[in-house]
């Protein structure tokens, strides 16, 4: 049942992949001079790997943003090039996507409460 729970792809949870997309998308032009849905191909990977750990997030359905998860699952390669695409696109994001940017901000607001409720339901299963 928990592996249903995490494969489980909410409103939130793609939401979060479009923005994490968007910044990829960001720093991948700007830095590898791709075009379009085009991605190079560690870009393209470094996508792969945000999006497999978002789905299989043990938060999940109510994963809280990855900057306030206590439970950091990207291995040290990976963390280093999304810290890198964040600190790149995270500052030009609000003047590209306002939407997407206010969103996760947002959200990130509401993290303590997913946080809690999801650590409260797990002490009552055991």
């Amino acid at each position: 049942m928990l592996k249903q729970n995490r494969m489980e792809t909410t409103k939130r949870t793609k939401r979060e992949m479009k923005t994490v997309e968007e910044m990829i998308k960001l720093y991948c032009h700007d830095h590898h001079h791709t075009k379009g849905d085009e991605l190079c191909a560690d870009c393209q990977s470094l996508k792969d790997y945000a999006f497999a750990r978002i789905k299989n997030c043990v938060f999940n359905p109510d994963k809280p943003t990855c900057k306030n998860c206590t439970v950091h699952c990207y291995s040290t390669r990976n963390k280093e090039a999304i810290r890198e695409v964040m600190r790149y696109s995270g500052p030009r994001m609000m003047l590209r996507f306002p939407g997407l940017t206010i969103m996760h901000l947002i959200d990130g607001i509401k993290d303590e409460n997913r946080i809690s409720k999801f650590l409260e339901d797990k002490e009552k299963k055991n």
